[in-house]
């Protein structure tokens, strides 16, 4: 092996949060990040190359591999989440379905000739993939992608008293909205104070008319998200999480969102977050009524978040520290 290439749909949270790091740990060899977008592949010299493909592969990608097998070292293939179950469940629309299943489904009826090693994100999603018998590559984020020297979570203004509280959702995530809307309306009456900012695609915006003191912000691309933290905090990220084959796949990536936002975060208990432990991080079972009250909580203590933000980005610095180790597989 003379280098690593990666193949995807770069820049994305998945590389980011998973490669970008252990690519740079000690004793890896080089590498190379290819963006698959283009219609055809750039000239890159196979010899000795281990690809991985960072969730898709495009059909310049296929025919590229098909025509270097012999020259490459290697093939490998990187999935964070559970496709078939988000194909065939409800939440996402037809159109993310569709694009699924051209981008990541049918590629690999050509792609499973090549294939030497798959990594999975969770132990659950690897059990997904039976006979695959994938390893398991927990999220290992860069620093830069969260920890900013220059902005210390103790320090804020406070003089107006309001508390900003959001939800930083997905296209799949419609049950968690009809979830949290009945609670936030509950938590808006009561708390003149706050307000409540939500990532909502064009199913999931009706969901939150006619409630004052709500944003709705439209799903921002990945880089333009990254950038979307500069120079603001959110008091309180929620994270729920509805009881199905997708979430129960789900790696815990969204405590790196919310570190880098330095909130105080509420997370569902559950294969992706874990049970109530003495860690300081708030995990609550799926229940609205022990919701609210959490949230209640959260907006009348200002230690409370401050202690339960200091706990999440404790445990987003265990992740990174992680990626020390980079691909064990790889390494010579």
């Amino acid at each position: 092996m003379t280098r690593v290439v990666v193949f995807g749909r770069i820049p994305n949270p998945t590389f980011d949060y998973y490669l970008a790091a252990r690519l740079q740990a000690p004793d890896m060899p080089p590498f190379q990040v290819v963006d698959i977008r283009g219609d055809e592949t750039p000239a890159l010299d196979p010899d000795g190359v281990f690809v991985i493909v960072c969730r898709y592969a495009s059909p310049s990608v296929l025919r590229w591999i098909e025509r270097n097998a012999h020259r490459l070292s290697g093939v490998g293939l990187f999935l964070d989440d559970d496709i078939p179950a988000v194909v065939t469940g409800r939440d996402a629309d037809i159109l993310y379905r569709l694009r699924l299943c051209y981008r990541a489904l049918w590629p690999l009826r050509r792609l499973n000739h090549h294939l030497d090693i798959i990594w999975a994100s969770t132990p659950h999603l690897a059990s997904r993939l039976g006979e695959a018998r994938a390893l398991v590559l927990p999220p290992a984020p860069p620093s830069a992608f969260w920890f900013s020297a220059a902005a210390d979570p103790n320090v804020r203004d406070v003089a107006n008293n309001e508390v900003l509280i959001a939800y930083h959702a997905t296209g799949i995530h419609l049950e968690e909205h009809r979830f949290l809307r009945p609670i936030i309306e509950a938590v808006l009456r009561e708390r003149p104070h706050t307000r409540f900012e939500v990532f909502a695609d064009r199913r999931a915006k009706a969901i939150w008319q006619g409630l004052d003191r709500v944003r709705i912000r439209e799903p921002l691309p990945w880089m333009d998200y990254l950038a979307d933290a500069g120079g603001r905090r959110i008091d309180i990220m929620l994270v729920p999480l509805s009881p199905s084959h997708v979430n129960e796949s789900r790696a815990p990536t969204k405590r790196i969102d919310i570190a880098r936002y330095h909130a105080a975060a509420v997370f569902s208990e559950g294969a992706a977050y874990g049970s109530s432990g003495e860690d300081g991080e708030l995990r609550l079972p799926y229940s609205a009524s022990t919701w609210r009250k959490t949230i209640f909580q959260l907006i009348d203590d200002l230690e409370m978040r401050r202690a339960v933000a200091a706990a999440t980005r404790e445990a987003v610095l265990q992740m990174t520290l992680s990626a020390d180790t980079g691909f064990e597989a790889l390494k010579a």
